[in-house]
């Protein structure tokens, strides 16, 4: 199957990334890179158990010799919602002005940290800035301040990216805010501070890296979009040659450090590949997209009722976002393969060098995942995180609030083709 083009096609495709330093010890001169920027007062965003670790604290200590004044906030919810996100913003306001934040911590840390710079320098509430058709869409009016992301785990990729991922709580369902500002200004990539990351944690966010360089290299190619005026374009422009380069070089790496890196977390090569893998990766699906197996991501999370993974907070019930999306991946990709066989099985190679074909190539790829996934115990098929077949409409609705997600799949999904995917999904193997 390809994707008909249009009558007057897209011939122009965008890429965007932060500045970027990695490298061990690279969060010792976060003072240093703001002193550049002309700050005096910067909020040190976290959550509390990366606060417990004395990372951020001792990031924010290290300014004072460039005369910046820091404050560590250290309330950031783990899965972030739009209660806590509004909490978050109250407690910035009330207690700034701030020249530029740094967050540390995984993508909660930093999607809070975008969440509260677009809240203090634009006007309005949280909703009016959420994708259509959860919230308004709106787009801000005035330029962010500074915000330098130091990820502690390895996985979301947003340092590198324009999205801020958040659950909204009366709708269940997990949506974003997604604006080319959002983009952190600086990316501080340590890997020293991704030990302290536990075996779960390492393998549900090291299935987000994984996806994100998945359905960024087999998310529709850009040129078969319709035309766009200047205005009209967005972050997520389909998948083109620029992408394709990191997210091939993410897979190269997944392929030879992520088992590794569950089973053995202080092994310091496969965490430093890893770390390079979610930077490479978010430079890729940063520009060109994810789709499926991230729009069913959201419902899942959001409609979790029990469920609490290894090594997460046990203080309420959650489906880690890396994990939510693997759960609907093998089946996804089944469904795409259609769109571009070749690219499907290009990632399968490259995620597993030298391993045998099957007749049905449409098996290749979720067969590898399957085998990833088993390795590292991610849980078999969203049966296990709680959902039965009578939660599939719920479930289903959720994934076709997602529309900018879905608009990025390489072959359009109905409503019968999302049920089908989430109801093979319920085991994987």
């Amino acid at each position: 199957m390809t994707t008909a083009l249009p009558a007057d096609p897209e011939a122009v495709f965008t890429y965007g990334a932060p500045q970027l330093k990695f490298g061990n010890r690279a969060a010792d001169e976060i003072g240093y890179d703001l002193s550049r920027y002309g700050v005096k007062r910067v909020l040190v965003v976290t959550d509390p158990g990366v606060a417990a670790t004395g990372i951020p604290q001792r990031v924010a200590d290290q300014m004072a010799q460039f005369g910046i004044e820091a404050h560590v906030f250290d309330g950031v919810h783990v899965e972030p919602t739009d209660v806590s996100l509004n909490e978050a913003v109250a407690q910035a306001r009330a207690s700034g002005p701030w020249d530029a934040y740094v967050a540390v911590g995984g993508g909660s840390s930093i999607d809070t940290a975008k969440a509260i710079n677009l809240l203090t320098t634009n006007s309005g509430e949280l909703m009016d800035y959420i994708n259509l058709p959860v919230g308004k869409g709106q787009a801000p009016t005035q330029p962010l301040k500074p915000l330098v992301a130091v990820p502690t785990t390895t996985g979301t990729g947003s340092e590198s990216t324009t999205i801020c991922v958040l659950d909204v709580l009366a709708q269940k369902v997990k949506t974003g805010i997604s604006h080319a500002w959002l983009r952190p200004t600086l990316a501080v990539i340590d890997p020293d501070l991704t030990f302290t990351q536990p075996a779960g944690v390492t393998a549900a966010s090291g299935m987000d890296i994984l996806c994100h360089a998945l359905e960024s290299y087999t998310a529709r190619w850009y040129s078969t979009n319709e035309r766009k005026q200047p205005q009209q374009r967005v972050p997520y422009c389909g998948a083109n040659p620029i992408s394709d380069m990191w997210s091939e070089k993410a897979l190269s790496l997944l392929s030879g450090s992520f088992r590794e890196s569950v089973r053995d977390g202080g092994n310091a090569k496969a965490r430093a590949d890893m770390a390079l893998a979610a930077t490479f990766a978010g430079m890729g699906f940063g520009n060109a997209g994810v789709h499926l197996p991230h729009a069913n991501a959201y419902p899942i999370a959001g409609q979790v009722r029990d469920f609490h993974p290894k090594d997460y907070p046990s203080d309420h019930p959650m489906v880690p976002h890396g994990m939510s999306v693997s759960l609907t991946a093998p089946e996804a990709f089944r469904f795409t393969f259609s769109a571009s066989p070749e690219r499907h099985v290009r990632a399968a190679e490259l995620l597993a060098p030298g391993a045998d074909r099957p007749s049905d190539l449409s098996e290749f790829l979720p067969g590898v995942l399957a085998d990833l996934m088993r390795d590292i115990e991610i849980p078999n098929g969203i049966a296990a995180v709680g959902f039965g077949e009578g939660d599939v409409p719920d479930l289903v609705e959720g994934t076709l609030k997602q529309q900018r997600l879905l608009a990025t799949s390489p072959r359009p999904a109905t409503e019968d083709d999302l049920a089908g995917i989430f109801r093979r999904s319920m085991e994987l193997w």
